[in-house]
């Protein structure tokens, strides 16, 4: 016979007798307010969230928490506990978790230590946890350039050799107009080809973020930051998004949905855009490798951490003025170690790139579409300073001229990197590009160039297993000049001095978020508002920063 279970009843933790007597005040006041509302249990636990102030939750069941808040035992909790009474919730949840465990569980008196402990006592110690984090960023940039620079000058070869003079042989050819023939060469495979030379570094530096996540580490990441976090109000959770900015805006905007205040989400989305996100990271890469192939790591890396520093002052500032509230608690399980499988690896990476390769193949093909008739019209127009683009960009020019570079080229390349900013290079592209047409068709051997394409890739693939287990500084990233010396990298080198790149990489990476991250930002939010805002603080602070960079430089004997 089945038992009668009609006399029992379920459980009731009990907190404390404060908190007991506040939520059964406020258990009756829901009663009064819903009266059909007749599930003890879920009143109950509504009655708790009223004390902790969620306000998606009460939004949810039409509760005010203004109805509740003038309640005597509420008032006295506050009083008591000075107002952080989501706090005191949390402690007590963990301290009825903890008794009952310790009720019904019985562990051995000596207990084995596992490996993850062993690796946190090192990895998590209170000293060493940030030098730690610091050491292992700066490694994956060394491997990334160590790796991804053999590539990287292996595409940018098959782009300005064998593809250039297949495309340019065929155009000649077939009797292609002189427009058409500029338009193939200069804006499609010049504009889109300089951005796809970077994929090698984008694709391993995403590898190596991966591979981080994968083995528990990133976890770990937040929970060292956390302390740090809190400088500007926020918590070790508001690092994931921030760490998902360093791929791409984007992802970042959107995991902030895992964060319970709404104020830590829209703080959070305000600082992302400071982070470094990959399609600043082709811009990063071409200037270091002219002007600093000695020290790409070390200068890539000032760029990243200035980002995080002046993430970490703004954060300050908007929690003082924009958001002024406490810090919520951050609680996270750590992963254990483990290591992640070579095949997910490269699932997740290309995962990752491949929103870059996409990116590359519709976006930045339509804008170097665009930006080159931009460059040509009104139609036969003799110098691309008199284009549209041109004449718009001399409007710009003298604003950027006390930060360092304020010629028309360098001001149309970030208008149109307000789209995407890979598009900034190639836009560099097609305005630093030649204007000259070939009338006769090139010298043309597909089998040779077959085979040298081949080899070479042969030759990176050597190349980047030699650097990687070099034990000489990082290797210096730089793009191959073609043989009349007029590659973007050439031409660069004659428009800016080493100040005014670091200068101009500054800009780019605070001027303002890309247009689809504006839209991910009303999508999560349900206005521009914080776009705009984004906007605003964007671009006042890069130009600030870069005019201290640039003038400082100069008062400072750097150069000009």
């Amino acid at each position: 016979m089945a038992p009668d279970l009609s006399a029992y009843s379920p459980a009731v933790l009990h907190y404390s007798k404060d908190i007991d007597e506040a939520s059964n005040t406020i258990m009756e006041q829901i009663k009064a307010e819903i009266p059909n509302f007749e599930n003890s249990g879920l009143i109950k636990w509504l009655s708790y969230k009223v004390l902790e102030e969620d306000q998606r939750i009460l939004s949810q069941f039409d509760l005010e928490y203004q109805n509740y808040a003038n309640n005597e035992a509420v008032k006295h909790l506050k009083q008591a506990h000075d107002s952080d009474l989501e706090s005191l919730m949390t402690d007590m949840r963990y301290a009825q978790a903890s008794g009952l465990v310790q009720e019904t569980v019985t562990r051995p008196l000596i207990r084995k230590q596992e490996i993850t402990e062993k690796i946190d006592k090192f990895i998590l110690n209170r000293y060493l946890s940030l030098p730690l984090f610091f050491g292992i960023i700066w490694l994956m940039f060394k491997l990334t350039f160590d790796v991804a620079t053999p590539f990287v000058n292996w595409i940018d070869g098959v782009f300005s050799g064998p593809l250039t003079n297949w495309v340019s042989c065929i155009l000649t050819t077939i009797g292609a107009s002189p427009w058409l023939h500029s338009l193939l060469i200069e804006g499609i495979i010049g504009g889109v080809g300089f951005v796809l030379v970077f994929v090698p570094v984008i694709s391993t530096m995403m590898f190596f973020i991966t591979f981080l996540e994968g083995c528990g580490y990133m976890a770990r990441a937040a929970f060292v930051m956390d302390r740090y976090m809190h400088l500007i109000g926020l918590h070790g959770k508001s690092f994931i998004p921030l760490l998902l900015g360093f791929g791409c805006n984007v992802p970042g905007v959107y995991a902030t949905r895992t964060l319970e205040n709404e104020k830590d989400r829209a703080l959070t989305t305000l600082l992302i855009p400071m982070m470094t996100c990959g399609a600043r990271l082709p811009v990063y890469i071409l200037f270091v490798s002219v002007f600093f192939p000695n020290h790409s790591g070390e200068v890539l890396f000032s760029i990243y951490l200035l980002g995080i520093l002046l993430a970490v002052l703004m954060g300050m500032l908007f929690r003082k003025f924009l958001f002024q509230d406490e810090a919520p608690l951050f609680i996270m399980e750590l992963p254990p170690y483990r290591m992640p499988s070579f095949k997910s690896l490269l699932i997740h990476t290309w995962e990752k790139a491949k929103h870059f390769i996409i990116k590359a193949g519709t976006t930045i093909l339509a804008m170097s579409i665009i930006v080159w008739f931009a460059l040509n019209l009104p139609w036969g127009v003799e110098h691309k300073k008199d284009s549209i683009l041109g004449q718009t960009s001399q409007i710009i020019a003298p604003v950027l001229a006390p930060i360092g570079f304020g010629t028309w080229e360098s001001s149309a390349s970030l208008i149109t990197g307000i789209v995407a900013k890979e598009i900034i290079i190639s836009t560099m592209g097609e305005v630093y590009g030649k204007k000259e047409i070939a009338t006769e068709a090139p010298d043309l051997n597909l089998i040779e160039d077959v085979k040298i394409i081949f080899v070479s890739f042969y030759q990176a693939v050597l190349e980047a297993t030699t650097n990687i287990f070099s034990t000489v500084g990082i290797s210096s990233l730089s793009l191959e000049e073609n043989e009349e010396g007029q590659s973007l990298k050439g031409v660069i080198k004659g428009s800016f001095t080493a100040l005014q790149a670091y200068s101009f990489m500054v800009f780019v990476l605070l001027y303002m978020p890309c247009i689809v991250t504006g839209i991910a930002i009303r999508h999560e939010f349900g206005s521009w508002k914080l776009f705009y805002i984004s906007i605003a603080y964007g671009l006042t602070l890069a130009w600030t920063s870069s005019f201290v960079i640039f003038q400082g430089g100069k008062l400072l004997g750097l150069g000009g």
